[in-house]
């Protein structure tokens, strides 16, 4: 009953908690960390290389790092020396690794080796000790020789050779692994070599699309929906950064949706990127819509770690629209969120994209000094950040007229456009050339900005990142024009007006859908009223309900802990009940023994008493033997007097070993009994009569065998010397309670009397001195009087125990 109880009450509050088993957290996990990584390595254009992005999206989510790369080998159950790892603590595990079993130490050996090859930043002596421990293991894989370790050790291999610039190397590795992993025919195995092989090629490749996209059918043909989304978010950053942004914005629609599916929260790095592609294809609104969701769903997770990013991203959707007072803030909210929470790298566009907005408005002085002052404050840290803030800075001085100055910071800019190189940063740098070029023709030194133009061209003609041409043909136009090389300017207006009219049906379509979206807006502040206060009745019936069903989970609950408590109580008292009874029976059980004790006892006090009343009997036999050969009168006696006192002590005994107590004498019987005794023993029970008058008393044989012995001695004493005429004799004897536990003993004659009783007093006599003993020991009060014979009292007390 106790463990049904206990099971109830267990799964009143984990029922929650169970419909989401640890290893489905694990792989969320996984998929939240290479989501933030991703967003975090393409948001910052590449500058953060994969392995820090991921490191800040581990910091930031306060998952371990191990887990961004330990997917093969760690299914989330605990191995010996990972938790060393997760704590920095590098050298216990290494010291850990000879003590372990080879499945433990192979896993722990590919976790040394992914945490040197995957740091931060690229050290030679972290690349050598990755390599030690991947030869390690695959050492330690050959010993067992199973597949799947011989597998996970190669894949470590290939990324190592990845990771140290040898790619030839590293993709026939995981081309033969591929290879391998298909003849196995486990769609996992399979799935997992082909997502390994296509992650390690670069961006700008598009055969790394092809090639993950086998591996997102494979996953989701088995059911690993985190596996497909992360698989397919790699994808969009391919298609993102070869410019294919239709393709990349379905595709991330897609992978919203797959999210939204399984319950992943954490949507707001999609949405926001959904809404970067919105606004670079100008479609403000649905740019609105998606930056808006990527705030509620940062609110709704309480992740603030890159708030930055979606700040900026709905400042650059405000500014677009005309609301450059609103865009402002929102950029400061993004800048002020950068120095509280984790710094993603991001918020320096925030900064930049404020600039920006102040020159839309054609606030070059007050730009100017922001730049001035918060880039002295904070220095760009980065060659992309450094390449925007002097072409901002650049195109301040040109049109405040400051020629000369935009000309050396135009320079400056170049010095930093030239050591960018990535497919992520191409866009941006064909850009900002494109202003240097437009620039130099403002000035008329064409030379300078063919020279500039030509490397747009070069940078953008065989690759597809998603470049305008219209400020470069602008540029080329004027070149031509200032050449003279009329024909060639003609082409190139007529593609400038081209993608003019193309940006003016944009203009149009914007001033169209800013109307529209004014009386939108309007019309749903109305539907949002209505709605609100329908929210509020539904809330308030919700909190109804919910709280009708907290009562009745509580009174579920406080049920349960009184039926526990009852049923405890009841086994409480059942227990009770069955020690009482036990003790009860030991208790009788013991009662019985002690009863048969105290019998036993009894049977030998009294069998004692029995024995010492024969040694009595014996020595009175012996006395009366020995008087047989004694003529002398006086010894025959004295011999005479002992055998009564014997006789008095023997009585006693023969009165406890035959009564019903051991204890204790009744007094009236030993009484009679003696004086019977005396009357025989001196023959005279024809000339003198005994009155007695015995109260019915119960005296302890210490105290009985004295009174006993004064009684046999004063009685003897009377019947020896009291009558010489042998006439009218009477001796009394008495024994009355005076009060109570006080007697008093009297025995007295009507004979001749004594002389003196002082010289009785006094008298050495054996007889006397007995009495006078024995009254002591008695603590009694001894009394002789002479008056019309002898008359002997004794006064005591009862003794008692």
């Amino acid at each position: 009953m106790k463990k049904v109880l206990f099971f109830s009450i267990l799964c009143l509050f984990t029922l929650k908690s169970a419909s989401q088993s640890p290893n489905t957290q694990l792989q969320k996990n996984r998929l939240l960390i290479q989501d933030v990584g991703i967003y975090i390595h393409s948001s910052n254009q590449g500058l953060i290389d994969i392995d820090s992005a991921m490191t800040l999206a581990c910091k930031a989510n306060k998952i371990p790092y191990t887990l961004v790369n330990d997917e093969g080998y760690n299914d989330g159950t605990y191995f010996p020396g990972n938790d060393l790892i997760d704590q920095n603590n590098i050298r216990g595990a290494e010291k850990l690794l000879s003590k372990l079993k080879p499945i433990d130490q192979i896993k722990l050996t590919l976790q040394l080796g992914s945490f040197y090859l995957f740091k931060p930043g690229t050290k030679k002596a972290d690349l050598n000790d990755a390599l030690f421990y991947i030869i390690k293991a695959q050492n330690l894989a050959k010993k067992i020789n199973l597949q799947k370790w011989n597998f996970q050790t190669k894949f470590l291999l290939a990324k190592y050779y990845y990771q140290a610039g040898n790619t030839a190397l590293s993709k026939t590795i995981f081309t033969q692994l591929v290879a391998e992993s298909r003849k196995t025919n486990n769609s996992k195995i399979i799935a997992e070599a082909i997502d390994n092989q296509g992650t390690y090629i670069p961006n700008d490749n598009p055969e790394k699309a092809v090639i993950l996209a086998e591996a997102m059918g494979l996953y989701k043909n088995l059911g690993y929906k985190e596996k497909e989304i992360e698989t397919l978010m790699k994808i969009i950053t391919v298609h993102f950064w070869t410019g294919n942004l239709k393709l990349a914005r379905q595709e991330l629609l897609i992978s919203l949706a797959l999210q939204k599916k399984i319950g992943f929260l954490y949507t707001q790095y999609t949405e926001t990127t959904i809404a970067y592609i919105d606004i670079i294809q100008d479609d403000v609104k649905n740019a609105l819509f998606f930056a808006v969701e990527s705030i509620n769903s940062m609110e709704k997770t309480k992740d603030y770690a890159f708030a930055d990013t979606f700040y900026m991203r709905l400042g650059n959707i405000y500014n677009r629209m005309g609301y450059y007072e609103e865009s402002i803030k929102f950029y400061l909210k993004g800048i002020a969120y950068n120095q509280r929470e984790l710094s993603g790298g991001n918020w320096y566009k925030s900064f930049l994209s404020s600039l920006d907005s102040l020159t839309d408005r054609g606030k070059y002085s007050e730009a100017l000094k922001y730049l001035e002052a918060t880039s002295k404050k904070y220095p760009p840290q980065n060659d992309l950040d450094n390449m925007i803030l002097n072409q901002i800075k650049a195109d301040c001085y040109e049109n405040l007229g400051r020629m000369k100055e935009a000309e050396a910071t135009y320079e400056k800019m170049e010095f930093y456009a030239k050591k960018l190189n990535s497919i992520e940063t191409v866009k941006d740098v064909a850009t900002h050339y494109s202003l240097m070029a437009l620039f130099y023709t403002k000035i008329n030194k064409p030379e300078k900005a063919r020279v500039i133009a030509d490397k747009v061209i070069a940078m953008t003609q065989n690759r597809k990142t998603g470049f305008s041409p219209r400020l470069l043909e602008l540029s080329l136009f004027k070149i031509d024009s200032l050449t003279g090389n009329f024909y060639s300017a003609i082409k190139h207006y007529e593609k400038y007006n081209k993608y003019k009219d193309s940006l003016y049906d944009v203009a149009k379509n914007k001033e169209y859908e800013s109307l529209r979206f004014k009386y939108e807006t309007v019309t749903k502040e109305q539907n949002i009223k209505s709605l609100e206060n329908q929210a509020k009745q539904q809330e308030s019936k919700l909190n109804t309900s919910k709280l009708l069903n907290t009562i009745s989970i509580s009174a579920l609950f406080l049920l349960l802990i009184i039926i526990g408590l009852l049923y405890n109580r009841a086994k409480i008292k059942q227990r009770n009940t069955i020690r009482l009874e036990l003790k009860e029976k030991e208790i009788k059980l013991k009662n019985v023994k002690l009863q048969h004790l105290v019998e036993e006892k009894e049977w030998l006090l009294k069998e004692i008493h029995h024995r010492v009343k024969n040694n009595l009997q014996t020595v009175i036999s012996l006395l009366n033997s020995q008087s047989a050969y004694l003529k002398d009168d006086l010894a025959i006696s004295t011999i005479k007097n002992s055998q009564n006192r014997i006789h008095a002590m023997s009585l006693i005994h023969q009165k406890l070993y035959l009564g019903e107590t051991l204890s204790t004498i009744n007094m009236p019987n030993y009484c009679l009994e003696l004086i019977e005794y005396l009357k025989d023993s001196f023959n005279v029970e024809q000339c003198i009569r005994f009155e007695m008058q015995i109260d019915p008393i119960e005296l302890d044989i210490s105290q009985a065998i004295p009174l006993g012995l004064i009684m046999n001695e004063v009685v003897t004493n009377s019947i020896k010397y009291a009558f010489p005429k042998k006439e009218n004799c009477i001796i009394t004897i008495s024994l009355l309670e005076i009060t109570e536990d006080c007697y008093i003993m009297i025995i007295s004659d009507n004979g001749i009397g004594i002389s003196s009783v002082s010289d009785l007093q006094n008298s050495n006599s054996f007889g006397m001195t007995l009495i006078q003993g024995l009254s002591d020991a008695l603590e009694g009060d001894l009394s002789i009087e002479n008056e019309n014979g002898v008359s002997v009292k004794l006064a005591f007390k009862k003794e008692l125990k």
